[in-house]
């Protein structure tokens, strides 16, 4: 696991987009496993800038709430059009996001992993955290073999989503998101947090035990992890100064 730590959430997000945009150079046709929430929005603004080429590209996005309509503005699907497709040359045939309208919910998970084996699996995967720990919407106590499944949210979850709808009670409680073991299958895991909200969290999740407790943990077991932080979103690291000295004493060729 590979933290790094830079002085705001732009610049740590541009480390994470010079990763990303390597990724598309050294393999045109990769799969991208994508995020959503306020997180990866500084990630997304600074692909777009780097005008990349999304012709080949196939990604798969981490959840997606059950029951609003597809073109809420609070649904991933609009999400990702508004921030990140819309402003590249991705073919939407290529695009995935779990339907949270599907007939039948069991279902539709189960051929959602089918197609992410179809596709070959996912070489990078986004990711954001909750203040709780969870990955995706893998929420405290999940299963760390879990897959591509409904979930309920906890409180926590929906107030902290709140601020993304008019009030908590519109928050739907319940999602489709992939498992904790589906996203350990990803070549490389990019985890993003900024903020000292996520302070907590990120320590127990790259310092701590592994636990189902705190979701993003099992991230330890994962053998490419890289953790873009801002320096608030560190606080709570006690080998912050490590990690900063390993970042600054890398060989050429594996700076971002």
């Amino acid at each position: 696991m590979e933290i790094i730590i830079r002085d705001t959430p732009e610049s740590a997000s541009v480390v994470a987009a010079r990763i990303i945009a390597k990724q598309l150079r050294d393999k045109p046709d990769s799969i991208l496993g994508l995020a959503t929430g306020s997180t990866p929005l500084p990630l997304y603004r600074a692909l777009i800038a780097m005008d990349l080429d999304w012709g080949k590209v196939t990604t798969f996005n981490l959840d997606e709430y059950i029951g609003l309509p597809r073109e809420h503005p609070q649904t991933y699907h609009s999400f990702m059009w508004e921030n990140l497709f819309r402003h590249t040359n991705v073919r939407p045939e290529s695009v995935h996001i779990p339907d949270g309208n599907a007939a039948d919910i069991p279902r539709h998970c189960s051929e959602y992993e089918e197609q992410i084996r179809a596709a070959g699996g996912i070489d990078i995967q986004v990711l954001g955290i909750g203040t709780d720990g969870h990955i995706g919407f893998n929420e405290p106590t999940s299963s760390l073999a879990s897959r591509t499944r409904i979930k309920t949210l906890t409180r926590q979850t929906r107030a902290d989503n709140a601020r993304f709808f008019g009030s908590e009670d519109e928050v739907p409680k319940h999602v489709i998101t992939m498992g904790i073991g589906t996203i350990m299958e990803a070549r490389m895991n990019l985890l993003l947090a900024f903020g000292e909200n996520k302070a907590r969290a990120i320590a127990e999740a790259v310092e701590g035990p592994v636990t189902s407790f705190n979701p993003a943990s099992a991230l330890q077991m994962h053998p490419v992890v890289k953790v873009c932080l801002d320096e608030p979103a560190a606080t709570g690291l006690k080998r912050a100064d490590y990690y900063r000295w390993v970042d600054a004493n890398k060989p050429a060729w594996q700076v971002f």
